[in-house]
């Protein structure tokens, strides 16, 4: 075990409590205008998938549980759970839903995701924080609409709503954040 500050949480951390191990699926640092600065983290205990709230001070000190976290590419998803591989050991593991969670619209063939397991048993997964997609479907210009600040909601290949700019149109690859599912920038490719 390893002793982190609240404050460095992330998501996809595991920390322990109680005995017991829970996959980090939010964590927020809160300043308030009085008083001591705390870290909200919303939490899934592994045992048995109970979503848990904690409240620390962010200087607190937290169990940050001996997880082991690999590469592993995406390969296909079926009634048993969404199959990754070890590209190194070409070992391969299949993730239960409920540990991909509203990931599953980012997971894309062959893409590289870092894997968390305790003793063989996935827990959390981390995707990257930049992925292509293809928008198949959004609303058209608005003649005399500005391009500064004005985004139009659109859908992406894999079921994701996302806000993008005016000149983006269906067919259109563009690169989007895991973390708030926000446009980046148009795909090079």
């Amino acid at each position: 075990m390893v002793k982190v500050i609240a404050s460095s949480l992330r998501k996809g951390n595991v920390v322990e409590m109680d005995g017991r191990l829970y996959a980090v699926l939010t964590a927020q640092n809160i300043h308030p205008g009085k008083g001591t600065p705390v870290t909200q983290v919303d939490m899934r205990r592994i045992v048995d998938g109970v979503k848990v709230s904690e409240r620390w001070r962010t200087t607190e000190q937290v169990e940050k549980a001996n997880v082991d976290e690999r590469a592993y590419n995406y390969l296909y998803s079926d009634g048993e759970g969404y199959h990754f591989m070890e590209p190194e050991t070409y070992e391969q593991i299949a993730v239960p839903e409920d540990v991909i969670g509203d990931g599953k619209v980012y997971l894309q063939e062959g893409m590289t995701c870092w894997l968390k397991t305790h003793e063989g048993v996935p827990l959390a997964i981390e995707f990257p924080q930049k992925i292509t997609v293809e928008i198949t479907e959004t609303e058209p210009v608005v003649k005399g609409q500005t391009a500064s600040s004005s985004y139009k909601p659109a859908m992406t290949d894999s079921g994701l709503r996302v806000m993008v700019p005016p000149h983006i149109g269906a067919g259109t690859r563009i690169i989007i954040n895991t973390e708030d599912n926000s446009y980046v920038e148009r795909a090079k490719d």
